[in-house]
């Protein structure tokens, strides 16, 4: 498989994740993302889902990964994101605040209230870009949605949990965990921007969704790379 690598030097890596392939290695013992890279001392500084595909940055070295790792934790790396939704949100642009709670044994999060053991806040913002009438899964929506928190399966819970579940998601979308066979989940890691760690320029990349169905009935002329 031939990776697209957008940008790196002495000090990250910039690559655009294929879906269905882990950020790291992990118990199924898949090749992941690191070995397709042939880099072996890249460090992980944030997570994909591995159906999820789109950006993301690694580490080069123990002083980049410290200095990305810390802009995670303070939220000061920008992740934006594109979904598409079954249905149509009533408003425009909405904040979605919750608490999740991690359910390890099945590998899965819900909302929760808010004094439950073990939950955490997670915060989203999204903003409709078009929503289009289909005759195969009905009413479906393209979704730009901001990060402000990095929580487990988050933008797929919330999305549930607001009635928006995202197309193809199996997990979180009880139409399609009804059906049979393998069905791509429509969420892409479009942008990240942060502090370089050692230029201290803030630079910004973006990605966008594979020409396949349903991501290609949406006008994606308006999103553009990084301007």
């Amino acid at each position: 498989m031939n990776l697209n690598i957008i940008f790196q030097d002495r000090d990250i890596l910039v690559v655009e994740k294929p879906p269905k392939v882990p950020c790291q290695s992990d118990k199924t013992n898949d090749t992941d993302l690191i070995s397709m890279l042939k880099k072996p001392n890249l460090r992980l500084v944030h997570r994909l889902d591995r159906p999820v595909g789109g950006i993301m940055v690694y580490a080069k070295n123990k002083k980049s990964n410290s200095n990305l790792s810390r802009q995670v934790s303070e939220h000061k790396l920008y992740k934006e994101y594109l979904a598409i939704v079954c249905g149509e949100p009533e408003n425009s642009k909405e904040e979605l605040r919750d608490y999740l709670k991690k359910l390890r044994t099945i590998n899965m999060s819900k909302v929760v209230e808010k004094d439950t053991r073990g939950s955490k806040e997670a915060i989203l913002e999204y903003e409709v870009l078009e929503t289009i009438k289909t005759g195969l899964d009905g009413t479906i929506s393209l979704l730009k949605i901001t990060l402000k928190t990095g929580r487990h399966h988050q933008i797929r819970v919330q999305l549930s949990h607001a009635n928006l579940p995202i197309w193809g998601d199996r997990k979180y979308n009880k139409i399609f965990m009804k059906k049979k066979g393998w069905t791509q989940i429509a969420l892409w890691s479009h942008k990240i921007g942060f502090i370089h760690p050692v230029s201290k320029q803030f630079l910004t990349f973006s990605s966008l969704p594979y020409d396949e169905y349903p991501w290609n009935i949406f006008d994606m002329n308006n999103l553009g790379k990084d301007k």
